[in-house]
């Protein structure tokens, strides 16, 4: 048996997320449906972090153990010729015995893309977010500036969430404008189930001031779901990347490289 890592890059609109499930539609049953047959027998895959429906990826990572050797190019080739065009893979490299896609890596990074416009974009659907609301970005920002640091983020975890602790360390949330195009750029050591998608909707209520800034910091301390807004549309939601220690040699992008690569977004910074 040989450790196997893979860089996945998928359109999450047609899946119903990342977990296999019983009816079959999810981006894991259909990698391994394809390495059934690449292999000439089933394997398991474990990956970086869990997507929801309609949930992107840039760089998803993946591990199995391959009964079989096969080159890197034959990897990348021969999985992407058996896979709907939604999803692709996008690098192969032989890792450690030791390597773990979900319990090596260090940080998550998600970016979500929102569009502000009083008439949504039908070209768009399903690859952005969407709010008819005009934006304040000082005031998101200023918001945002709340929620780094380690918290416990029990406002913004779902009621299904199964981690064993609310506690997270928020490493980095920028938010950028180009037009009537938002960026939202997230880093932590973990996410809870839904955090990003309840994050950016108590982001977007401070931003079309229906509340201040200051609110952010009163819902993490009251650590209530209930008192935040919904989960945002999964839309603009995507996976960018995992890190993980240098000693496992994966081929890396830095985010704003992999978000420029795949979707031709280019932003300003304010980190």
């Amino acid at each position: 048996m040989s450790r196997i890592a893979l860089g996945l890059a998928y359109d999450g609109a047609p899946w119903k997320g990342w977990q296999t499930q019983p009816g079959g539609r999810t981006v894991q049953d259909t990698l391994e449906s394809a390495l059934a047959s690449f292999l000439a027998q089933p394997v398991a895959t474990l990956c970086a972090g869990r997507t929801d429906t309609g949930v992107h990826a840039l760089e998803q990572v993946v591990h199995l153990d391959a009964p079989v050797e096969r080159r890197v190019e034959s990897w990348i080739r021969g999985l992407n010729a058996l896979m709907p065009p939604s999803i692709r893979v996008q690098w192969a490299h032989p890792v450690a015995a030791d390597f773990h896609a979900r319990f090596s890596a260090t940080s998550r990074s998600y970016a979500y893309v929102l569009r502000s416009h009083r008439v949504a974009s039908p070209i768009l659907h399903g690859k952005t977010g969407w709010t008819h609301h005009p934006l304040d970005l000082a005031r998101m920002r200023a918001a945002a500036a709340c929620l780094l640091g380690e918290h416990d983020f029990s406002a913004f975890r779902s009621s299904e969430c199964q981690a064993a602790s609310p506690v997270r360390c928020l490493e980095r949330l920028d938010i950028a404008q180009s037009g009537d195009f938002f960026l939202f750029s997230f880093r932590a050591n973990a996410f809870l189930h839904h955090m990003v998608r309840n994050l950016m909707g108590a982001l977007v209520d401070v931003g079309k001031y229906g509340h201040p800034p200051e609110w952010m910091a009163d819902l993490l301390a009251q650590r209530d779901r209930r008192r935040a807004p919904a989960t945002f549309s999964p839309a603009g939601l995507y996976l960018v990347r995992a890190e993980y220690p240098a000693r496992f040699g994966l081929p890396s992008r830095p985010f704003e490289q992999a978000l420029d690569s795949h979707l031709g977004l280019r932003f300003v910074s304010n980190g």
